[in-house]
C-alpha cells in the first residue's frame, strides 16, 4: 500500500519578510558639506546619544583648486567638475528631506579672486548657498571632530589639519582639566577659542596657526623640481619655515602626556600603509596611534617606491601619488619639531565637526563619553 502524502506537501512555503528599516524622520536630520581644494564632501547624519549615525554621504574629487596658484582664479573646468559633483549633493539632500544644513567652502574659495562668481553658479544651478568661512573657524571645527579621540591621559595637544589648500594647527592645553573632563571640554570649543563665558570647564588654546600650504598648494609650489627625493625635502623645509610665527614651534615638547591628532588623507593613507592593508579599511585606520619612528618608517618607503611605485601601489594610485609626498613632507616637518609616541589619526574633519557643532548648538546630543 502506498505512503499517503502528507497534508499540505508541494503547497509553497509562507515568505518571511525582513522588515524594511524605517526611514529617518527629516525633522532629526542634519547635514555638513565641506568643499575644499581638492574634495566635495557630505555628511547627513542624526544624532545618537553623544554622537551621530551616518544616514547618507558623498565624497568626490573635484580639483576645485587646480590651477589656482598659477592664475588665482578657479578654472572653468573645475567649477563645472564641482558643479556636477553638488548636483548630486542636492540631490541627496533633497531625497532626505534635510532641513538642517551647512555647506561651507575653504581655502580654494577663500583665495580664488572668482569665488563669488563662483558661488552665486552654485547658487543658480543647484539652488545650494555655499557660505565660505574663514580659517580660525575651520581649525575649530576641525578640533571638536577630533574630541572623542582625545586620551583622559593627554596634557598638551596638537591638532593637525592638512588640507588640500591649507594646513590649520590648534596647540590646546588641558592639563589644569580632571582627567574625564578632557574631551568633553574640547568639544565646547565650537563656541570660539577664547570663549570665557561657558559654567563648564574650557580647553586652553595655546595657540593656531593656518598655513597657506596644503597638498595641492605645496606640491604646486614645487612642480619644477625633477628629482623626487629632492621635491620632497624642499617642500618639507619650506613648510618648516612657515611655521616660525606658531608659538609652542620653539618649546621642546617632552613625548609623555603630549598627543598629536592628524585628520587627513595624507594621515590615513600613511596609516593604511602602516598596517600592510590591500584596501582601505576605517574602521582599522580611524583612532590608530603610530609613533614618529613608524611613520617616518612609511615615508621613507614612499620615497623608495618612487612615482612609479607609488602609482602602483593600491592604497595611494595614480591620482594621488604627488599628493601623499607633499601630505608626507607637511607631516615630516610637524614631527622634526614634535616628535611623539601618540599621534592618533583621524578619518574625520571638517564635516564632523559642523555635525557636532550644529547638534551641540540645537541642544540634541546626550552627555557623556563620546
Amino acid at each position: 500500500m502506498a505512503p499517503k502524502r502528507p497534508k499540505g506537501a508541494g503547497a509553497f512555503p509562507k515568505a518571511v519578510e525582513s522588515p524594511a528599516p524605517a526611514r529617518p524622520d527629516p525633522d532629526a536630520l542634519y547635514a555638513a558639506l565641506d568643499l575644499g581644494t581638492n574634495s566635495c564632501r557630505m555628511l547627513i547624519a542624526q544624532p545618537k546619544g553623544s554622537g551621530f549615525h551616518v544616514v547618507d554621504s558623498f565624497s568626490k574629487s573635484v580639483q576645485l583648486g587646480a590651477g589656482l596658484e598659477r592664475t588665482g582664479r578657479l578654472s572653468r573646468s573645475s567649477m563645472a567638475r564641482t558643479i556636477q559633483a553638488l548636483r548630486i549633493c542636492q540631490q541627496k539632500l533633497k531625497r532626505n528631506k534635510v532641513k538642517r544644513m551647512r555647506l561651507v567652502a575653504t581655502e580654494a574659495c577663500r583665495r580664488a579672486k572668482n569665488s563669488r562668481e563662483f558661488i552665486r553658479q552654485v547658487k543658480g544651478e543647484t539652488g545650494l548657498t555655499l557660505e565660505i568661512i574663514q580659517p580660525e573657524e575651520e581649525a575649530r571645527l576641525a578640533v571638536i571632530s577630533c574630541a572623542p579621540l582625545v586620551s583622559t591621559k593627554t596634557e598638551q595637544l596638537l591638532v593637525v589639519d592638512i588640507g588640500g589648500g591649507s594646513t590649520e594647527l590648534v596647540w590646546i592645553d588641558i592639563s589644569s582639566l580632571p582627567r574625564r573632563d578632557r574631551p568633553a571640554a574640547i568639544m565646547r570649543l565650537h563656541n570660539g577659542f577664547h570663549t570665557t563665558d561657558s559654567p563648564f570647564p574650557a580647553a586652553k588654546v595655546v595657540d593656531w596657526i593656518s598655513v597657506p600650504l596644503g597638498v595641492a598648494t605645496l606640491r604646486d609650489q614645487f612642480h619644477d623640481v625633477e628629482d623626487d627625493a629632492a621635491r620632497f625635502a624642499l617642500m618639507s623645509w619650506f613648510f618648516e619655515e612657515n611655521l616660525a610665527d606658531f608659538a609652542p614651534y620653539k618649546d621642546e615638547q617632552a613625548r609623555e602626556g603630549f598627543q598629536i591628532v592628524g585628520t587627513s588623507g595624507t594621515v590615513t593613507t600613511v596609516a593604511a600603509s602602516h598596517l600592510g592593508l590591500k584596501r582601505y579599511d576605517r574602521t582599522k585606520v580611524d583612532g590608530l596611534r603610530m609613533t614618529s619612528d613608524q611613520i617616518d618608517k612609511v615615508i621613507r618607503g614612499y620615497l623608495e617606491l618612487g612615482p612609479l611605485g607609488r602609482r602602483r601601489d593600491p592604497r595611494i594610485g595614480d591620482d594621488r601619488q604627488a599628493l601623499i609626498m607633499s601630505g608626507s613632507a607637511i607631516l615630516q616637518a610637524l614631527l622634526r619639531c614634535w616628535p611623539t609616541d601618540r599621534l592618533s589619526v583621524a578619518d574625520r574633519g571638517l564635516r564632523e565637526g559642523l555635525l557636532y557643532a550644529q547638534m551641540s548648538a540645537d541642544g540634541v546630543l546626550e552627555d557623556g563619553p563620546f
